[in-house]
């Protein structure tokens, strides 16, 4: 599989990765690149035991609007129209007036045989391993989208859209769904400042052993 051309390195698209809400129906790469960036995240991500948990599913164009259509009818049944036109409804279109998503789900009968066949002492270890990897995942693509010039914001509306999202996609029913990827061209000026740092580095690591020679 040829690897995807990126646009920045790896520090810079991890220096310029931030949530980006402010986002346009439009692209900087063909959908193709998209796909194969997801592509390599599933081949080349660890994972505890190599048990490969993690399961994507990505929507563009009609399919992405629809996934938040039906985000918008799940949370206006469980909130109210009151709540949900207090700003609710806004924040959805803007998810929905985007380029795309992708889900992130945990393969369930995945991690239960690997709870089932690592050695006792991981046991109670390996669910908050399936966990990590999912999360490599998303980190994974959420620089890799930014090193080809997309916007990202990282959603969570599961479980409330699962069954619903499950069926429409024909997606199978032992994938838990952990997160939702929102991407799109960055509108104009929507560029975040400096990431602000709550505590000074010195209290946020720690470095023993370090040569002098390198």
């Amino acid at each position: 599989m040829a690897s995807p051309i990126v646009t920045l390195s790896f520090t810079e698209a991890t220096q310029k990765r931030r949530t980006i809400r402010a986002l346009d129906s439009k692209t900087t790469v063909p959908d193709s690149t998209i796909v194969k960036l997801a592509e390599a995240a599933i081949l080349t991500v660890p994972s505890a035991f190599d048990s490969q948990t993690t399961r994507l599913t990505i929507v563009f164009g009609e399919e992405h609007k629809k996934l938040w259509s039906i985000t918008a009818d799940a949370l206006l049944a469980r909130i109210g129209e009151e709540r949900w036109n207090g700003g609710t409804k806004d924040r959805i279109a803007n998810f929905a007036g985007a380029y795309g998503t992708i889900l992130f789900w945990d393969d369930q009968s995945g991690a239960t045989a690997m709870k089932e066949h690592s050695p006792d002492i991981y046991k109670d270890k390996t669910d908050e391993w399936v966990q990590q990897s999912n999360g490599m995942h998303q980190y994974y693509l959420w620089t890799a989208l930014e090193a080809v010039g997309l916007g990202v914001n990282l959603q969570h509306y599961n479980p409330l859209i699962d069954a619903e999202v499950q069926k429409t996609w024909n997606v199978p029913s032992d994938w838990k769904l952990k997160a939702q990827m929102v991407f799109g061209a960055p509108k104009e000026g929507s560029a975040p400042g400096p990431k602000p740092q709550k505590l000074p580095l010195e209290q946020r690591l720690q470095v023993f052993g370090e040569s002098v020679l390198n």
